[in-house]
């Protein structure tokens, strides 16, 4: 069942270890990288694939391969580069694998929902599945493969999803696939490993992005979750999966098995998660044929056309906000001077030793820079607001410490007014601000003189994809399936929103 991680706070050693606390963003859930290069060592290809797609996922990390004859895999909590090492590496001997990075929308962060997960069919074998997305009627699976008496160890919808494909009906792979995968409900984008193949496997509206390569020495197939991992590995993109396409990759290429029947949302022809393009992927990837980058210096210029204000420069939030600030300026005839200095060093979980230090959060990860803020009007960029006190306190360091004179806040996203149930960490309704507040009143609680939101219309223009081919649900409220479930585990159906 989908859960809400609202308060993200650990104990460790008496210590408060706050998770994502300086990033009031929208988190995805996780990565997937799956890879057949006979000739290769794998496991270091998907270890390196796993690195490109870090951001997607920072709990846990697991590689599993198969080496025609024993299915060896290796998961923990920890970023990829705490998780493996060249001995652990070296032991995960394998010609067809794939890998998992994780960040938990659906069931809590420890060891027991970390993947890729297995199962095993009495004839056909291991199957191991990595999985990015959500499946909103996990729950009611979950509660048949228990009273079939499956013993699950976890509370995911990934181990949920693997069971599920490794019983359903079928004679091979390929037919178990196809038979349990049009079962699914929600975004799942699938790297799947049996003892013969890897498969991909994209939901019928491709709301996770998935993409497909080649290694450029002609050696093996990847699909991976963006193409960031593809130039990681040497490889070069070929194709997206299309949305509900099932895939057979093997040392010679990659060919259709099946497409996934689609479910009833006649607005929707797809429904790529429109927080990919402003958030969620890297800016050097590629998804439904556009440079991520690119469309976010896009969104900048949109927004300028449409909040424009007297002022001295314009500066991004980094990292995600600075490729719209550039737009931003470039429309506006504004400088772009960099004024805010993130610190590298400290990730998206970290430790606070106490309140006082709780208090100071934003300057920890964040600091302006005075010479290029001071006595000036200062247009800040960002990518979006979504509780509101990250925000307040950027607002705040730059006018107390970085000597802004004027501050205004510009979006390149519109208003997150409604919570993602598939596969985005975006909180509940009453955590959103824009839920619950005007943009005025968002203003004057974040400080900022003036404050300005991409207008939807003017986002799908921005991102030069079709408007019945994204999903918009978090900023409109129309979602592409019917759902039963949302984060929080609320029960409601969607006339109910």
């Amino acid at each position: 069942m989908a859960k809400s991680n609202s308060k993200r706070v650990l104990q460790i050693n008496n210590n408060t270890l706050i998770r994502d606390s300086l990033d009031d963003k929208p988190r995805d859930e996780c990565g997937v990288f799956g890879i057949v290069a006979p000739k290769r060592q794998i496991a270091r290809l998907i270890h390196f694939g796993l690195y490109a797609l870090q951001h997607r996922g920072q709990e846990s990390a697991g590689i599993a391969v198969w080496d025609g004859k024993e299915l060896q895999m290796r998961k923990s909590m920890g970023l990829v580069s705490e998780v493996f090492d060249d001995r652990i590496l070296s032991q995960l001997q394998g010609y067809m694998g794939v890998g998992h990075v994780r960040y938990s929308t659906t069931g809590s962060s420890n060891l027991s929902n970390a993947g890729p997960f297995e199962a095993h069919d009495p004839v056909l074998g291991y199957v191991a599945v990595g999985h990015n997305g959500n499946v909103v009627n996990a729950p009611e699976l979950r509660e048949e493969l228990l009273t079939a008496g499956v013993k699950l160890g976890g509370t995911t919808d990934t181990e949920v999803i693997t069971h599920i494909l490794a019983l359903a009906p079928g004679a091979n792979w390929h037919e178990k696939l196809y038979n349990g995968a049009k079962r699914l409900r929600g975004a799942f984008s699938l790297a799947v490993l049996t003892q013969n193949h890897v498969y991909a496997i994209r939901d019928p509206f491709g709301i996770r992005p998935l993409s497909v390569g080649q290694l450029n020495d002609g050696g093996g197939w990847i699909v991976c979750s963006e193409t960031c991992a593809l130039d990681t590995v040497d490889a070069s993109y070929e194709f997206d999966v299309e949305p509900g396409e099932i895939l057979e990759l093997s040392e010679s290429g990659a060919k259709t098995i099946s497409r996934l029947p689609r479910w009833e949302a006649p607005e929707h022809q797809a429904a790529l998660c429109a927080t990919e393009l402003f958030y969620i992927a890297r800016p050097d990837s590629n998804i439904s044929g556009r440079n991520v980058y690119m469309v976010r210096e896009e969104l900048g210029r949109w927004l300028a056309r449409e909040h424009s204000v007297e002022a001295d420069l314009v500066i991004g939030v980094p990292d995600s906000g600075i490729p719209a600030a550039a737009g931003y300026a470039q429309e506006s005839g504004l400088p772009y001077r960099e004024g805010i200095i993130k610190n590298r060093y400290i990730g998206r979980t970290f430790i606070q030793p106490d309140p006082q230090m709780r208090r100071r959060s934003v300057q920890l990860k964040l600091n302006p820079l005075r010479p290029i803020l001071e006595g000036k009007r200062v247009i800040v960029v960002d990518d979006s607001i979504v509780r509101g006190n990250t925000t307040r306190g950027i607002v705040s360091m730059l006018r107390t410490i970085g000597g802004a004179r004027e501050v205004h806040l510009r979006i390149s996203a519109p208003p997150i007014l409604h919570p993602c149930v598939l596969g985005i960490d975006t909180g509940t309704y009453e955590e959103l601000i824009a839920n619950h507040m005007t943009v005025e009143q968002i203003r004057q609680h974040v400080d900022a003189d003036s404050l300005g939101f991409l207008s939807v219309d003017n986002f799908v223009t921005a991102s030069g994809i079709n408007k019945n081919r994204l999903c918009l649900a978090c900023f409109n409220g129309h979602y592409p399936i019917d759902f039963k479930y949302v984060p929080g585990g609320a029960k409601l159906t969607m006339e109910s929103l």
